[in-house]
């Protein structure tokens, strides 16, 4: 059997340098395909698609939902001929009931050790219409390695630079923060992965960098300890979202490679210039992710906050304009309050207003998201921020001897050992 996978691409956050990791959900799936089945995959964001290659099943893995337009036109190609399409991914479990119009089965939820029967049902002519596990997670254990054999690695490089490499450590979150989906796609109940098979999984990665995926790294305290110990010895240079606010563990993730935390900014607190200076303290930079248009933001109050961020001397920042994902708590009060202005899934992007905002006009707020990356880069602009980002980890990899550099006429990256004389 013969299964092409496909990653639909999507438009890019305006403002924001364009580059391109390797995507993870497809990976993480591909690894609970019997291995009986032929898998080719294609990130349609660097390759295009080549539907007549031939195939007997399409999977159409979805991520974001400014995918959807574009997962859809994919499917009705391959549909066209007569080539059977599975939709799966974040995506689809947010937009279930629309996919489904799209596509000739749908899966929702985690796919350890469900696949299997996908596979069977295909070969018996019976694929059903939905293979809803939403409420039924599977055994954290049994998730295994991601199957990162199917990415074309000279693809994952910017301008030379090694792209990232994605794993996850645990699923699920207990925190339940408005904007977000978590809660309904992964369960509000924290799911750590056994520390040893998050450790073989990093064994396996040849990239010296890795962006730790988890939705939060501050929900249990002794298993960051056992997870950070453990690491240590890799010497991997990695990046996550928000890291438990303790020194401890904020000791322990810097000396097991934090590089640095995507942090949350949304105020000018004493609280977060606190969370910044302590992560500094530490040795590890700071991206802040920066939510505009917020009900309790003014226009006055987000131009305090880009001060604030220049004021703390933030590494880098993302701004994005706060977008009503399907089944996140804002949605919901919005869809009550009547307040969705638009729901052209091209549009949520996380850079356009769909929505009616508290205390200004739509126009405004797009106008002021704009101010915010113009007025925080205006010193040189993103690429040069994220630029120094990286010296830095490459000044960290050349004094401990793990520095790697990407080869792109050979297509693969290799170790340069390096020798630091201190003079």
């Amino acid at each position: 059997m013969r299964m092409q996978l496909i990653y639909p691409r999507w438009p890019k956050l305006e403002r924001q340098t364009e580059f391109h990791l390797p995507p993870h959900g497809p990976v993480v799936f591909a690894a609970c395909v019997p291995r009986e089945v032929t898998l080719e995959f294609t990130d349609e964001n660097l390759e295009a698609i080549d539907f007549d290659r031939g195939a007997d099943l399409a999977a159409i893995s979805v991520m974001l939902t400014a995918q959807l337009p574009r997962a859809f036109e994919i499917a009705a190609e391959f549909r066209q001929r007569k080539i059977p399409v599975i939709m799966g991914g974040i995506a689809v479990m947010l937009h279930s009931q629309e996919a489904a119009l799209h596509a000739d089965a749908v899966f929702l939820g985690e796919a350890e050790g469900r696949f299997e029967q996908v596979v069977d049902d295909f070969h018996r002519g019976q694929l059903r219409r939905c293979y809803d596990y939403m409420n039924d997670p599977p055994d954290i254990a049994t998730v295994g390695i991601a199957r990162r054999d199917l990415l074309k690695r000279d693809l994952y490089n910017y301008r030379g630079v090694q792209m990232l490499d994605l794993v996850h450590a645990s699923r699920g979150c207990k925190f339940n923060c408005f904007p977000c989906c978590t809660g309904f796609l992964g369960g509000k109940r924290f799911r750590p992965r056994p520390v040893q098979k998050v450790i073989e999984e990093m064994e396996t990665i040849h990239n010296n960098r890795l962006f730790i995926v988890d939705n939060s790294l501050a929900q249990d305290r002794q298993w960051l300890k056992e997870l950070f110990t453990a690491m240590a010895p890799l010497r991997k240079k990695w990046v996550s979202h928000p890291i438990l606010d303790d020194d401890e563990i904020l000791k322990l993730a810097a000396d097991a490679g934090a590089w640095y935390v995507y942090q949350a900014v949304f105020d000018t607190s004493e609280v977060i210039r606190r969370r910044i200076r302590r992560l500094r303290d530490h040795g590890i930079c700071v991206e802040g992710t920066i939510i505009l248009g917020t009900d309790d933001q003014d226009e006055d109050a987000i131009k305090r906050l880009v001060d604030f961020l220049l004021e703390v001397e933030l590494d880098v920042a993302e701004f994005t304009i706060l977008t009503p994902f399907p089944h996140s708590p804002i949605r919901r009060r919005m869809e009550l309050e009547g307040r969705i202005l638009s729901n052209d899934w091209n549009r949520y992007t996380a850079d356009k207003v769909v929505f009616q905002p508290k205390k200004m006009s739509p126009v405004r707020l797009q106008e002021l998201y704009y101010y915010a990356w113009d007025t925080f880069y205006a010193g040189g602009g993103h690429q040069l921020k994220m630029g120094e980002l990286f010296k830095r980890v490459v000044k960290r990899e050349m004094e401990d001897g793990t520095y790697h550099r990407f080869d792109p006429k050979r297509s693969r990256t290799f170790r340069k050992e390096t020798r630091v004389v201190k003079r």
